[in-house]
Protein backbone atom coordinates (compact mmCIF):
# COMPACT_ATOMS: atom_id res chain seq x y z
CA UNK A 1 0.00 0.00 0.00
CA UNK A 2 0.88 3.87 -1.10
CA UNK A 3 0.13 6.94 0.99
CA UNK A 4 0.61 9.96 -0.26
CA UNK A 5 1.68 12.80 2.09
CA UNK A 6 1.30 16.43 1.08
CA UNK A 7 4.83 17.50 2.53
CA UNK A 8 4.08 21.72 1.59
CA UNK A 9 0.84 22.15 3.46
CA UNK A 10 0.30 23.24 6.78
CA UNK A 11 1.41 26.13 9.23
CA UNK A 12 4.92 23.97 10.01
CA UNK A 13 5.67 22.72 6.83
CA UNK A 14 7.82 20.90 5.42
CA UNK A 15 9.25 19.90 8.90
CA UNK A 16 6.81 18.73 10.52
CA UNK A 17 5.13 16.99 7.75
CA UNK A 18 8.29 14.95 6.95
CA UNK A 19 9.39 14.31 10.63
CA UNK A 20 5.52 13.16 11.27
CA UNK A 21 6.16 10.90 7.95
CA UNK A 22 9.43 8.89 9.85
CA UNK A 23 7.21 8.41 13.22
CA UNK A 24 4.41 6.77 10.98
CA UNK A 25 6.68 4.56 9.84
CA UNK A 26 6.85 2.95 12.93
CA UNK A 27 3.31 2.62 13.64
CA UNK A 28 2.31 1.14 9.72
CA UNK A 29 2.83 -2.66 8.67
CA UNK A 30 5.98 -3.33 7.14
CA UNK A 31 4.17 -3.13 3.55
CA UNK A 32 3.37 0.98 3.63
CA UNK A 33 5.10 3.01 2.11
CA UNK A 34 4.89 6.65 2.10
CA UNK A 35 5.06 8.84 -0.85
CA UNK A 36 6.54 12.42 -0.20
CA UNK A 37 4.75 14.80 -2.17
CA UNK A 38 6.92 18.23 -2.25
CA UNK A 39 9.76 20.26 -2.60
CA UNK A 40 12.76 17.26 -3.07
CA UNK A 41 15.92 19.48 -1.69
CA UNK A 42 13.27 20.43 1.29
CA UNK A 43 12.24 16.76 2.23
CA UNK A 44 15.96 15.06 1.30
CA UNK A 45 17.69 17.67 3.68
CA UNK A 46 15.62 16.55 6.92
CA UNK A 47 15.16 13.32 6.21
CA UNK A 48 19.63 13.49 5.56
CA UNK A 49 19.99 15.71 8.86
CA UNK A 50 17.65 12.84 10.83
CA UNK A 51 19.96 10.32 9.26
CA UNK A 52 16.89 8.08 7.77
CA UNK A 53 17.41 6.07 4.77
CA UNK A 54 14.63 3.64 4.34
CA UNK A 55 12.85 1.68 1.26
CA UNK A 56 9.83 2.62 2.42
CA UNK A 57 9.80 6.59 2.28
CA UNK A 58 9.75 7.79 -1.70
CA UNK A 59 10.03 11.46 -3.12
CA UNK A 60 7.87 12.66 -5.75
CA UNK A 61 9.38 16.28 -6.42
CA UNK A 62 6.52 19.28 -6.45
CA UNK A 63 8.24 22.48 -6.82
CA UNK A 64 5.09 24.75 -6.06
CA UNK A 65 2.90 25.48 -3.27
CA UNK A 66 -0.58 26.00 -2.96
CA UNK A 67 -0.89 28.64 0.48
CA UNK A 68 -3.42 29.52 2.29
CA UNK A 69 -4.15 32.59 1.18
CA UNK A 70 -4.40 31.15 -2.68
CA UNK A 71 -8.06 30.74 -4.05
CA UNK A 72 -8.99 27.35 -3.88
CA UNK A 73 -11.03 27.42 -7.40
CA UNK A 74 -7.72 28.88 -8.78
CA UNK A 75 -5.15 27.53 -6.98
CA UNK A 76 -5.26 23.75 -8.79
CA UNK A 77 -5.17 24.95 -12.60
CA UNK A 78 -2.76 27.38 -12.02
CA UNK A 79 -0.64 25.64 -9.91
CA UNK A 80 -0.55 22.09 -11.72
CA UNK A 81 3.45 21.60 -10.25
CA UNK A 82 1.99 22.34 -6.42
CA UNK A 83 2.14 19.76 -3.88
CA UNK A 84 -1.59 19.24 -3.70
CA UNK A 85 -2.18 19.08 -7.35
CA UNK A 86 0.80 16.29 -8.15
CA UNK A 87 -1.09 14.46 -5.20
CA UNK A 88 -4.04 14.81 -6.27
CA UNK A 89 -2.77 13.22 -10.04
CA UNK A 90 -1.06 10.43 -8.39
CA UNK A 91 -4.49 9.35 -6.63
CA UNK A 92 -6.23 9.56 -10.25
CA UNK A 93 -3.32 7.43 -11.73
CA UNK A 94 -3.95 4.96 -8.98
CA UNK A 95 -0.25 5.20 -8.28
CA UNK A 96 -0.72 5.91 -4.37
CA UNK A 97 -3.73 4.41 -2.14
CA UNK A 98 -4.74 7.22 -0.36
CA UNK A 99 -3.74 11.18 -0.06
CA UNK A 100 -3.10 13.42 2.80
CA UNK A 101 -2.61 16.86 3.41
CA UNK A 102 -2.61 19.40 6.45
CA UNK A 103 -2.85 22.66 3.59
CA UNK A 104 -5.16 24.47 1.89
CA UNK A 105 -8.54 22.73 2.99
CA UNK A 106 -10.67 24.47 0.09
CA UNK A 107 -7.76 23.68 -2.28
CA UNK A 108 -8.25 19.49 -0.65
CA UNK A 109 -12.07 19.91 -1.19
CA UNK A 110 -11.91 21.27 -4.79
CA UNK A 111 -9.20 18.82 -5.98
CA UNK A 112 -11.21 15.28 -4.71
CA UNK A 113 -14.17 16.79 -6.76
CA UNK A 114 -12.45 18.24 -9.98
CA UNK A 115 -9.61 15.53 -10.26
CA UNK A 116 -11.10 12.04 -8.67
CA UNK A 117 -15.04 13.05 -8.53
CA UNK A 118 -17.59 12.56 -6.48
CA UNK A 119 -19.03 8.79 -6.06
CA UNK A 120 -22.30 8.45 -8.66
CA UNK A 121 -25.06 9.09 -6.57
CA UNK A 122 -23.58 11.32 -3.90
CA UNK A 123 -25.00 14.94 -3.94
CA UNK A 124 -22.80 16.53 -1.88
CA UNK A 125 -19.09 14.94 -0.58
CA UNK A 126 -18.91 16.12 3.17
CA UNK A 127 -15.81 15.91 6.37
CA UNK A 128 -16.42 15.06 9.84
CA UNK A 129 -14.92 15.51 12.90
CA UNK A 130 -14.62 13.56 16.07
CA UNK A 131 -16.34 13.68 18.95
CA UNK A 132 -15.18 11.93 22.10
CA UNK A 133 -17.89 9.86 23.96
CA UNK A 134 -17.60 10.81 27.90
CA UNK A 135 -18.00 6.55 28.46
CA UNK A 136 -15.09 5.68 26.38
CA UNK A 137 -14.88 5.74 22.24
CA UNK A 138 -16.02 8.08 19.85
CA UNK A 139 -18.68 9.74 17.97
CA UNK A 140 -18.30 11.09 14.84
CA UNK A 141 -20.61 14.42 13.52
CA UNK A 142 -21.13 15.60 9.81
CA UNK A 143 -20.72 17.62 7.83
CA UNK A 144 -18.22 20.46 9.46
CA UNK A 145 -18.03 23.20 7.19
CA UNK A 146 -17.88 21.91 3.40
CA UNK A 147 -21.62 21.89 2.95
CA UNK A 148 -22.73 25.54 5.12
CA UNK A 149 -26.28 25.19 3.37
CA UNK A 150 -28.24 21.76 2.94
CA UNK A 151 -31.37 20.16 1.89
CA UNK A 152 -32.87 17.35 3.69
CA UNK A 153 -31.59 14.66 0.89
CA UNK A 154 -28.15 15.95 1.53
CA UNK A 155 -28.46 15.50 5.05
CA UNK A 156 -29.87 12.00 4.29
CA UNK A 157 -26.93 11.30 2.40
CA UNK A 158 -24.91 12.34 5.04
CA UNK A 159 -26.16 9.53 7.61
CA UNK A 160 -26.01 7.31 5.27
CA UNK A 161 -22.14 8.09 4.38
CA UNK A 162 -21.59 8.46 7.76
CA UNK A 163 -22.73 5.42 9.24
CA UNK A 164 -20.99 3.51 6.93
CA UNK A 165 -17.78 5.19 7.88
CA UNK A 166 -18.63 4.41 11.21
CA UNK A 167 -19.39 0.74 10.91
CA UNK A 168 -15.88 0.21 8.48
CA UNK A 169 -13.36 2.28 10.21
CA UNK A 170 -14.50 2.91 13.75
CA UNK A 171 -15.69 -0.83 14.14
CA UNK A 172 -19.50 0.41 15.22
CA UNK A 173 -21.56 -2.70 14.07
CA UNK A 174 -24.83 -0.87 14.39
CA UNK A 175 -24.02 2.64 14.33
CA UNK A 176 -26.87 4.86 15.52
CA UNK A 177 -27.73 8.14 13.80
CA UNK A 178 -28.77 11.06 15.41
CA UNK A 179 -30.35 14.42 13.57
CA UNK A 180 -28.55 17.10 15.63
CA UNK A 181 -31.78 19.52 16.64
CA UNK A 182 -33.12 22.04 19.05
CA UNK A 183 -35.45 19.25 20.84
CA UNK A 184 -36.04 15.60 20.87
CA UNK A 185 -39.48 16.13 19.32
CA UNK A 186 -40.13 14.93 15.89
CA UNK A 187 -42.20 18.24 15.00
CA UNK A 188 -38.63 20.60 16.26
CA UNK A 189 -36.74 22.46 14.42
CA UNK A 190 -36.41 24.39 11.29
CA UNK A 191 -38.03 23.40 7.97
CA UNK A 192 -34.48 21.61 6.90
CA UNK A 193 -34.74 19.49 10.07
CA UNK A 194 -37.71 18.54 9.95
CA UNK A 195 -38.03 17.55 6.28
CA UNK A 196 -34.98 15.27 7.12
CA UNK A 197 -36.17 14.10 10.05
CA UNK A 198 -39.46 12.67 7.48
CA UNK A 199 -36.98 11.42 5.07
CA UNK A 200 -35.17 9.14 8.14
CA UNK A 201 -37.62 7.78 9.63
CA UNK A 202 -38.23 4.46 9.42
CA UNK A 203 -35.70 3.92 6.42
CA UNK A 204 -33.51 0.89 6.59
CA UNK A 205 -30.65 2.41 4.86
CA UNK A 206 -29.13 2.83 8.62
CA UNK A 207 -30.30 3.16 12.39
CA UNK A 208 -32.00 6.52 12.62
CA UNK A 209 -32.60 6.77 16.83
CA UNK A 210 -34.38 10.60 15.85
CA UNK A 211 -33.71 13.77 16.83
CA UNK A 212 -30.56 14.61 19.06
CA UNK A 213 -29.56 17.79 21.46
CA UNK A 214 -26.44 19.56 21.55
CA UNK A 215 -26.34 18.22 25.24
CA UNK A 216 -26.18 14.68 23.70
CA UNK A 217 -23.29 15.63 21.63
CA UNK A 218 -20.66 14.08 23.93
CA UNK A 219 -22.74 11.14 26.12
CA UNK A 220 -22.95 8.41 23.67
CA UNK A 221 -26.64 8.77 22.63
CA UNK A 222 -25.49 8.84 19.08
CA UNK A 223 -22.74 7.32 17.16
CA UNK A 224 -23.02 9.79 14.35
CA UNK A 225 -24.80 12.81 14.63
CA UNK A 226 -26.08 14.31 11.23
CA UNK A 227 -26.47 18.44 10.46
CA UNK A 228 -25.56 21.01 7.97
CA UNK A 229 -21.87 22.36 7.71
CA UNK A 230 -22.70 25.76 8.81
CA UNK A 231 -24.10 23.82 12.24
CA UNK A 232 -21.63 21.62 12.21
CA UNK A 233 -18.40 23.89 11.91
CA UNK A 234 -19.59 25.75 15.25
CA UNK A 235 -19.78 22.70 17.07
CA UNK A 236 -16.29 21.86 15.91
CA UNK A 237 -14.69 25.16 16.87
CA UNK A 238 -16.46 24.88 19.99
CA UNK A 239 -15.13 21.57 21.11
CA UNK A 240 -11.23 23.10 20.03
CA UNK A 241 -12.70 26.06 22.39
CA UNK A 242 -13.61 24.07 25.25
CA UNK A 243 -9.82 22.25 25.30
CA UNK A 244 -8.01 25.34 24.80
CA UNK A 245 -9.74 26.73 28.07
CA UNK A 246 -9.22 23.46 29.57
CA UNK A 247 -5.31 23.67 28.89
CA UNK A 248 -4.79 27.29 29.54
CA UNK A 249 -6.74 26.84 32.92
CA UNK A 250 -4.22 23.75 33.94
CA UNK A 251 -6.64 21.17 34.24
CA UNK A 252 -5.67 17.75 34.03
CA UNK A 253 -8.15 15.82 32.92
CA UNK A 254 -7.93 12.28 30.47
CA UNK A 255 -11.82 13.10 28.85
CA UNK A 256 -10.82 16.67 27.92
CA UNK A 257 -7.03 15.34 26.70
CA UNK A 258 -9.12 13.27 23.98
CA UNK A 259 -10.24 16.63 22.36
CA UNK A 260 -6.44 17.41 21.42
CA UNK A 261 -6.25 17.38 17.66
CA UNK A 262 -3.33 15.59 17.68
CA UNK A 263 -5.03 12.15 18.91
CA UNK A 264 -6.86 11.54 15.61
CA UNK A 265 -4.76 13.73 12.96
CA UNK A 266 -7.29 14.52 9.94
CA UNK A 267 -10.62 13.54 8.17
CA UNK A 268 -11.41 11.47 5.72
CA UNK A 269 -13.80 13.37 2.57
CA UNK A 270 -16.42 11.11 2.68
CA UNK A 271 -18.28 10.64 -1.31
CA UNK A 272 -15.24 11.06 -3.53
CA UNK A 273 -13.86 7.75 -5.91
CA UNK A 274 -10.44 7.89 -3.52
CA UNK A 275 -9.25 7.87 0.24
CA UNK A 276 -8.45 11.25 0.54
CA UNK A 277 -7.63 12.97 4.29
CA UNK A 278 -7.37 16.43 5.43
CA UNK A 279 -5.48 17.26 7.98
CA UNK A 280 -5.55 20.55 10.82
CA UNK A 281 -3.28 23.50 9.32
CA UNK A 282 -1.76 23.96 12.62
CA UNK A 283 -0.31 19.97 12.95
CA UNK A 284 3.00 18.81 14.17
CA UNK A 285 4.47 16.02 13.66
CA UNK A 286 2.28 14.04 16.09
CA UNK A 287 -0.47 15.02 14.27
CA UNK A 288 0.73 14.25 11.14
CA UNK A 289 1.69 10.51 12.12
CA UNK A 290 -1.97 10.08 13.33
CA UNK A 291 -3.17 11.77 10.09
CA UNK A 292 -1.47 8.33 8.26
CA UNK A 293 -2.43 5.99 10.42
CA UNK A 294 -6.10 7.05 9.71
CA UNK A 295 -5.09 7.37 6.18
CA UNK A 296 -3.66 3.37 6.36
CA UNK A 297 -7.05 2.47 7.55
CA UNK A 298 -9.82 3.93 5.53
CA UNK A 299 -7.70 2.86 2.68
CA UNK A 300 -7.51 -0.64 4.37
CA UNK A 301 -11.20 -0.68 5.19
CA UNK A 302 -12.04 -0.58 1.01
CA UNK A 303 -14.15 2.72 2.49
CA UNK A 304 -14.96 3.96 -1.29
CA UNK A 305 -15.64 0.74 -2.98
CA UNK A 306 -18.05 0.18 0.31
CA UNK A 307 -19.41 3.74 -0.56
CA UNK A 308 -19.76 2.83 -4.07
CA UNK A 309 -21.90 -0.51 -3.59
CA UNK A 310 -24.03 1.68 -0.84
CA UNK A 311 -24.92 4.37 -3.40
CA UNK A 312 -25.93 2.08 -6.64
Amino acid sequence: MKLGLDISGGDFAPRANVLGAILALEKLPDDVEIVLIGREDDITSILKEKGVVSNRLSVVNAPDVITMEDHPTRAIPQKPNSSISVGFELLAQKKIDSFASTGNTGAMLVGSIYKINSIPGVIRPCITSVLPKVEGGNSIILDVGSNADCKPDVLYQFASLGSLYAQNVMGIKSPKVGLLNIGEEEGKGNLLTQSAYKLMKGTEDFNFIGNIEGRDLFNGKADVVVCDGFTGNIVLKQAEGIYSIAKQLGMKDTYFDRFNYENYGGTPILGVNSEVIIGHGISNDVAVKNMMCLAHDVAKSELTRKIKEAFK
